[in-house]
């Protein structure tokens, strides 16, 4: 079972004011890969993360009752000196090829974030993953290509990303990104994750800035991940 399955890190992105890839990346990255969760199987996110101004708390559960087919629904509470507020996504992950060892896969990200109480209809993004393994898993490299459009400037901006992920140990792995909007410095983001218990209880942490822009854009998050088993016959 890969991860990051969207995980819904640019979802985190685009509420800081850095981009959308898609808003379920598997953590603590924000560029996904080609993955879902498994068959009949569910997992929940959840992460806090502190920004200069802000601090977020998200909860996103996600499930594959297709096969081929993973549907993620859940959001965030924003707090911040200016008040708090809410945000939503909905989003689903299909994949074209399934991620061999050694090889490589690819899939398709579509989704809407949006505040639920401006309607239902927010940012709308599609994001196209692409993924390769070498070493037989223990060196994963992602690359993310997508659109994105945004509600309130009605402007459409092209998203990209590139992501390294190495196994440090059995369980622990370290990950290294960089991510954009055709326009603008990117970002960089490096973590680590953990399993707890294989395939059931990950642990996760990261730190993330944009590039030449010391503190002003820089936030910390830390994060737990939880799967079920087959929630079907």
């Amino acid at each position: 079972m890969i991860w990051y399955n969207f995980s819904l890190r640019a979802a985190v992105a685009l509420s800081i004011g850095a981009m959308a890839l898609s808003a379920h990346a598997g953590r603590p990255m924000v560029v996904d890969d080609a993955g879902i969760v498994g068959d009949r199987i569910c997992q929940l996110e959840t992460w806090v993360q502190k920004n200069r101004d802000s601090t977020e708390y998200w909860a996103v559960p996600a499930c594959n009752f297709t096969g081929n087919l993973e549907v993620a629904l859940g959001g965030a509470r924003i707090t911040s000196i200016a008040g708090t507020h809410t945000v939503a996504v909905i989003q689903g992950k299909t994949l074209f090829k399934t991620l061999d060892t050694n090889g490589w896969g690819a899939g398709l990200v579509f989704g809407n974030q949006f505040n639920p109480d401006n309607g239902v209809i927010g940012d709308l993004y599609a994001n196209v993953p692409v993924s390769f393994s070498f070493q037989d898993d223990r060196f994963l490299l992602r690359t993310n290509l997508g659109r994105l459009r945004e509600k309130e400037t009605r402007r459409h901006a092209t998203t990209w990303g590139v992501g390294a992920e190495m196994q440090l140990t059995e369980r622990t792995a370290f990950t290294s990104e960089t991510f954009g909007q055709h326009r603008g410095k990117p970002f960089f983001q490096l973590g680590i994750r953990h399993w707890v218990v294989p395939d059931r209880v990950q642990l996760d942490a990261s730190y993330g800035n944009r590039f030449g822009r010391s503190s002003a854009e820089r936030f910390f998050s830390v994060g737990l991940v939880l799967f079920s088993d087959a929630i079907l016959p």
